[in-house]
């Protein structure tokens, strides 16, 4: 029994290996970019006057948000350059529309000093209304320009009070702008309309929402968020898809980000040189609440219109991102100065909106384009997709016969033997 364990094990593991080898070849490496702009980072902090509830471990949430920012102004990375705003901070009265411009810059982004901002923010005082959506107009002015990454993180403790400039729609603007910011949302009472528009609010940049109740999760999220911003990242580049080929933007290798309205399509040119391969990839999120029953479907096509090949993907109104790819090699040739082939990335999405959800902006896409050297025999591509991945099928399937083979015979002796005892 130990010898058949043993023996089952063994081809158990080489099988495993063998498989490792098909599903990732060697020369399969993920292509990081790492930015070398200062990343830049604004704190908002909501001031309105709910912040002087003391509900924070027996302390008030202004308490605890101070704490967490001295702790995090202390933590930050050199290399980042960080800032402050506020909203609710400054106006006292109960003029409603004077409220709702209340949001100022308490410290400005960019070379962090510990002191000076550790000041500032000991001066605030709960005081007046709730404008977030200003706040966030606000804060994407002030980390505009520049290539780094850009990410806030809004701290609040309730919904936004100046209606009808839906934070939601905000953030949907800020990301179709293509300026690659991200937003990050932390709310300090855990109630239903709270966290429904700060989750929509992230959602719509690609950001997180993160509960908190107590000021050591506080001062940890706040700081794990401020330290991401310092990690090497690959920044999109925003582009613009056109309803035709002809006058599609040409791409080459890289990551690009776009706005798709519902039940569009958007084309995009990539030029491919004999004996290269294109490879494509897309995504589109949900960013807002959609119909059930929708799909991507992503072509390559000539520029005359004719289908080369397609990945499409489906979702059942549970996915919030839904993605496909292709692959298409191209031939080489013997004439060393053939023409690249233009081919037309079309992108085409099935969603629709429910009554009263708003279509407009278009939904958040993500394009990924790789122009590399193509397998050598670019045939082997279009046989099922498996170029140089053929050798270690082919050995699968010989270990499999062999492995059966001696299980069986292994099988028939342990008969044998147990007849003759």
């Amino acid at each position: 029994m130990i010898t058949r364990q043993r023996l089952a094990a063994g081809i158990c593991a080489l099988l495993a290996t063998l498989s490792a080898g098909v599903a990732f070849p060697a020369g399969a490496v993920a292509d990081e970019t790492d930015s070398t702009a200062s990343p830049k980072v604004e704190l908002v902090l909501d001031v309105s006057g709910s912040m002087s509830a003391k509900d924070m471990d027996g302390g008030s949430r202004m308490a605890a948000a101070k704490q967490a920012f001295n702790e995090v102004l202390d933590a930050t990375p050199e290399e980042v350059q960080l800032g402050i705003r506020t909203l609710g901070a400054n106006y006292h009265g109960n003029d409603r529309k004077t409220g709702c411009k209340d949001t100022a810059q308490l410290y400005p982004v960019g070379t962090l000093n510990r002191t000076e901002a550790k000041t500032a923010v000991a001066t605030l005082q709960p005081t007046g209304w709730t404008p977030i959506g200003p706040a966030l107009l606000k804060a994407a002015d002030d980390l505009n320009g520049g290539d780094g990454t850009r990410r806030i993180v809004l701290i609040s403790d309730g919904e936004d009070t100046c209606q009808p400039l839906d934070p939601c729609e905000v953030a949907r603007e800020i990301a179709a702008k293509g300026i690659g910011l991200t937003i990050d949302t932390l709310g300090l009472v855990p109630d239903t309309k709270t966290r429904d528009q700060l989750s929509c609010i992230a959602d719509a940049t690609g950001g997180t929402y993160t509960s908190v109740q107590h000021k050591e999760e506080l001062s940890d999220r706040v700081g794990q968020l401020v330290d991401r911003a310092a990690d090497p990242v690959v920044t999109p580049v925003a582009t613009e898809g056109t309803a035709q080929c002809s006058s599609a933007p040409a791409l080459k290798s890289g990551l690009y980000t776009d706005r798709e309205e519902f039940g569009k399509q958007r084309f995009y040119r990539v030029d491919v040189n004999p004996g290269q391969e294109l490879r494509a990839s897309v995504s589109v999120g949900a960013d807002r609440e959609v119909n059930p029953d929708y799909g991507v479907l992503l072509r390559a096509v000539t520029v005359h219109g004719r289908e080369i090949v397609r990945g499409e993907g489906t979702g059942n109104g549970r996915t919030d991102v839904i993605s496909t790819g292709l692959r298409y090699p191209k031939a080489e040739s013997d004439d060393d100065n053939a023409p690249a082939e233009t081919v037309c990335l079309q992108v085409t999405n099935s969603f629709s909106a429910p009554s009263g959800v708003k279509t407009t902006p278009g939904l958040p896409l993500e394009l990924t384009v790789d122009v590399v050297d193509a397998p050598s025999n670019s045939s082997d591509v279009a046989s099922f997709g498996l170029g140089r991945g053929w050798w270690l099928l082919g050995a699968l399937v010989l270990t499999g016969f062999v492995a059966g083979l001696l299980w069986g015979w292994l099988s028939r002796w342990r008969l044998a033997v147990w007849r003759t005892n």
